[in-house]
């Protein structure tokens, strides 16, 4: 039998009152909203379980091996020395955002006015190394202030990049001036927390980088090799007396 009129005025009514109660009930956030507030998440990982802690007591004291001091930027006072010791090189800096290498989404000649296609190391099919993607570090070009590769440093050596709490394995893979330290590549410094717009962003201060000495990560775009091997090298380093 049809349904009576009346009982179908009822039920259309109750849905109608049921669909604006749930409307009421609604969180008031709109869809692209949540989606932006997802996107503003940091991006940081952890890697290894050194802690950044036990890494900066090894590297409290200075031994210089550089016989000169480095700038953090041009125009800055020359105050960093390139230490040592018989596992590792370190220095103590400010993040510069090297976005050099293969062009990507954030790394190219628009969004960086001194963007260069490469890098001084290449990857081990030919192409240069993508600083968006890859955790490297850049060191400075051989001079009279320090030479890298009198101390078992190339490229694609492994390196502790320590911020805050934060431990992040890379390679090396630029070389900068030859008076100026203090400078990663976009995927490191994002790894760190490290705001990674290379039009002014970077850490004014407050980076230790940490190079183990003749170690060296072949092919050099492999970070997950970079990953265990700087961690078995970071465990010797705070372990050493």
């Amino acid at each position: 039998m049809p349904p009576r009129r009346g009982s179908l005025i009822v039920r259309v009514q109750s849905l109608t009152l049921a669909a604006a109660s749930a409307a009421l009930l609604a969180p008031t956030t709109s869809p692209t909203t949540e989606f932006a507030a997802v996107r503003t998440e940091p991006a940081v990982r952890r890697e290894g379980s050194v802690e950044a802690a036990d890494l900066l007591a090894r590297v409290r004291e200075c031994a210089p091996v550089s016989r000169g001091r480095y700038r953090s930027d041009d125009g800055s006072a020359a105050t960093i020395p390139v230490c040592g010791t018989r596992q590792a090189v370190f220095w103590k800096a400010d993040m510069d955002i090297d976005c050099d290498g293969r062009p990507g989404s954030h790394c190219n000649r628009r969004t960086d006015p001194q963007f260069s296609d490469a890098t001084a190391y290449q990857q081990s099919d030919g192409r240069y190394l993508s600083a968006e993607t890859l955790p490297y570090i850049v060191v400075p070009a051989a001079s009279g202030i320090w030479d890298y590769r009198e101390h078992g440093v190339r490229g694609g050596a492994v390196a502790a990049v320590v911020y805050g709490d934060r431990v992040q394995y890379a390679v090396v893979g630029d070389v900068g001036p030859d008076h100026i330290i203090g400078e990663a590549s976009y995927a490191t410094a994002k790894a760190l927390g490290i705001r990674a717009d290379p039009h002014g962003g970077g850490a004014p201060s407050g980076v230790t980088y940490i190079v183990f000495k003749d170690a060296q990560v072949k092919p050099i775009e492999d970070h997950a090799a970079a990953v265990a091997t700087g961690e078995r090298l970071a465990r010797l380093f705070v372990g050493a007396k």
